[in-house]
């Protein structure tokens, strides 16, 4: 029997559905397929549309079709004053806000598909004109449109694949897990994010690592030294698989040249400084890799860059390679 699920759009830019087809090596359908994973509906893929959207949703809430797996993609539009209006389901005159509650309360599993229906994620940015929220967070805060108490019917909180989008394989094997009830509660971390991806560092893996290991750093855009001293990037704190599991096969946002933003975690999208600055206290990042000692940085620090051999040091404020290892194992 399949597993079955209903994909549902609310406040965001569709990023995540957008992601989830450059599945590969298989395809996205073959990957679905293979995990026994069905989809109801889905507003990009699916030919449905209107009234017979309309009739799923009522067989659905009636138990006349079953439902493995409500997934919501953006954030829950709660504005005006609570009423869920900005965003009304077309052709329902009910708001987004309301389908959601109906929905989830007879899904075996709830999963917030993005960081924008897991915490609010971009759509919640100040001032949060909208209102906007996560399925059962509003940031780093528990609650949201759920609240902090709901369960799903098999016991499970809402499933939180963050991400900004996601990466396909993360909602594949998420989904996959699911179906096979092989997903608990202990497989899933402090904010609700599978540990499959989450209990990595996006650092583990970066093409750039030989530059952090000497704090050889790039301090603008194009160069190819490490981006945390000067370049805002927080991929030593961020919890992913970005640079292990690469996007479309062979890339990832350090690889690409842009800093890692932490865009599976509650609020990144207000980290109080711009993305693309590290913000530095006499002389010192403000943001340490995670478990990492302030003085154990500066002491490492301080030596790493007087042992910074003179290839690293030339290659990492450059856009390209200047001076490759030497073959016989001398630097200069």
């Amino acid at each position: 029997m399949a597993f079955t699920v209903l994909w549902l759009q609310s406040g965001g830019c569709g990023g995540c559905s957008m992601s989830l087809l450059c599945a590969e090596t298989p395809d996205l359908v073959a990957q679905l397929r293979g995990a026994g994973v069905e989809f109801l509906w889905h507003p990009s893929l699916s030919e449905q549309s209107g009234a017979e959207v309309k009739a799923l949703l009522a067989d659905i809430l009636a138990g006349r079709v079953r439902m493995d797996a409500l997934c919501l993609e953006g954030a829950v539009l709660r504005g005006p004053e609570g009423t869920g209006r900005y965003h009304v389901m077309g052709g329902t005159d009910l708001p987004m806000m309301a389908w959601v509650r109906q929905l989830a309360a007879v899904a075996r599993y709830v999963v917030a598909v993005g960081s924008c229906s897991a915490y609010g994620g971009m759509a919640a940015a100040s001032p949060n004109i909208l209102d906007a929220c996560g399925l059962q967070y509003e940031g780093v805060h528990p609650g949201g449109v759920l609240g902090a108490d709901f369960r799903a019917q098999s016991g499970l909180p809402v499933v939180n694949i963050a991400g900004c989008p996601t990466h396909p394989g993360w909602v594949i094997e998420t989904l996959a897990l699911l179906a096979q009830e092989n997903l608990h509660a202990e497989d899933m971390d402090a904010v609700g994010r599978p540990r499959l991806y989450a209990d990595q560092l996006v650092h583990q893996g970066c093409t750039r690592n030989e530059y952090y290991e000497y704090k050889a750093s790039a301090r603008q855009p194009a160069q190819l030294g490490c981006m945390m001293e000067y370049m805002g990037c927080v991929g030593t704190q961020a919890h992913a698989d970005c640079n292990n599991r690469l996007w479309n096969g062979e890339g990832s946002c350090t690889r690409g040249g842009y800093a890692c933003i932490n865009c599976t975690a509650p609020e990144f999208e207000e980290p109080g400084h711009p993305f693309a600055q590290t913000p530095r206290i006499a002389g010192i990042p403000v943001g340490l890799p995670t478990d990492m000692p302030k003085a154990w940085f500066v002491a490492l620090s301080t030596l790493a860059k007087a042992a910074t051999p003179e290839r690293v040091a030339r290659n990492a404020v450059s856009d390209h390679l200047l001076v490759p290892p030497s073959s016989t194992g001398a630097e200069g």
